[in-house]
């Protein structure tokens, strides 16, 4: 490095230093600004809630709106969601259920959800992360809802047939599979992949061309596949990178799947409802009638009011065969009078009808 080089990086480091410093003081005080809230709730409620899902949500929209680089807008809102998540830990620390077991992508969605510090919690089976949350053991819980390659997750739907929970958030996770092995295993050994049944039709096509005369075999989650592939010399499991730290593996193949837009869609439940943000969704399940023209009684008047609907599903009713319930996702708040307007007008043209919650759209 050239003498006249040596003065000018000095100085860079130097304002770095008192960059950082500053940050850090700011930090602090945010912290601290955090526990007075704490106090304060409190003090008028001892049962007060400290996450508030619409604030966070429109604190990470400024953020981004306010960003003006060179960090991308969306990393900056991750750095300020760990920020949040910390400062929250003083006030309160989150529980968190998610479908486990440790090192699944669920387990990925809830931290990028809730951030590091909030405390998350691994159940077998999505009917679990329900009753934990029901039962007040954790604060929110955390449920695959629909990937974009394999469609809708139907027992997360049934789940909420018969439950009185609320959606209170959700998060989409871009889902990048890895054909990981352990160290001991011969890459060109692999005779028996193990990895859940969607991970298997997401990489279809790339393990008929690569392994095609692999045993592929299913388990419960890819986090389990991991877990037994390091005990085992000639078998190769298919998980995300979370799973693969947690277990020590080495990647025989990265980003595996058939779509690279390859995504999976979380929702957040809890017992509270939520308040608008300024752009919020709503999710409803409907029961129709069975006769002719039903469907288009339920629609018609998202039409007329000029609602965007973003999902409909259908599922078999538990009433009688033949008799199915409407799974639907739409723009808007149910405190917006358009909205209220439109679901009196659905009241009046079905069997009956269950606001699931209305919720910020995502924003990471």
């Amino acid at each position: 490095m050239s003498d006249s080089q040596e003065p000018n990086l000095s100085s860079l480091r130097q304002r770095i230093d008192h960059i950082d410093t500053e940050i850090l003081r700011l930090i602090s005080e945010r912290a601290e600004c955090a526990r007075q809230v704490a106090e304060t709730k409190t003090a008028s409620d001892p049962q007060a809630v400290f996450y508030r899902p619409e604030r966070e949500a429109q604190v990470l929209r400024r953020v981004m709106e306010l960003n003006q680089g060179p960090l991308d807008s969306e990393e900056m809102a991750r750095l300020f969601r760990e920020i949040m998540s910390a400062c929250l830990a003083l006030e309160q620390p989150i529980k968190v259920a998610y479908l486990g077991p440790e090192g699944t992508f669920t387990q990925q969605a809830a931290l990028k959800h809730f951030g590091d510090s909030a405390i998350s919690l691994p159940m077998a089976a999505i009917d679990e992360v329900f009753r934990e949350v029901e039962a007040g053991a954790v604060n929110y819980g955390v449920v695959p809802v629909e990937n974009s390659t394999e469609g809708v997750i139907n027992h997360t739907l049934d789940s909420f047939i018969d439950s009185g929970l609320r959606i209170s958030g959700e998060v989409v996770l871009r889902i990048h599979h890895h054909l990981l092995v352990a160290d001991t295993t011969l890459k060109d050994k692999v005779s028996r992949i193990y990895s859940h049944p969607q991970s298997f039709a997401q990489c279809r096509k790339w393990l008929d061309a690569h392994f095609p005369h692999a045993e592929r075999v299913p388990v419960s989650s890819n986090a389990e596949a991991a877990r037994l592939v390091k005990s085992e010399w000639h078998s190769a499991a298919i998980a995300g990178d979370m799973a693969a730290k947690l277990y020590g593996l080495s990647h025989v193949a990265e980003k595996i799947e058939d779509r690279p837009d390859n995504s999976t869609r979380f929702l957040i439940i809890g017992n509270q409802d939520v308040p608008m943000s300024g752009v919020d969704k709503t999710s409803l399940v409907v029961a129709t009638r069975n006769q002719p023209g039903a469907l288009h009684d339920l629609l018609e008047p998202f039409h007329r009011h000029q609602i965007d609907l973003t999902r409909l599903e259908t599922r078999p009713s538990r009433t009688g065969a033949w008799n199915y319930v409407f799974f639907i996702d739409f723009c808007g708040h149910v405190e917006e009078p358009r909205v209220s307007a439109l679901l009196e007008e659905v009241r009046l043209r079905v069997s009956e009808v269950k606001v699931l919650g209305s919720y910020p759209q995502g924003v990471l």
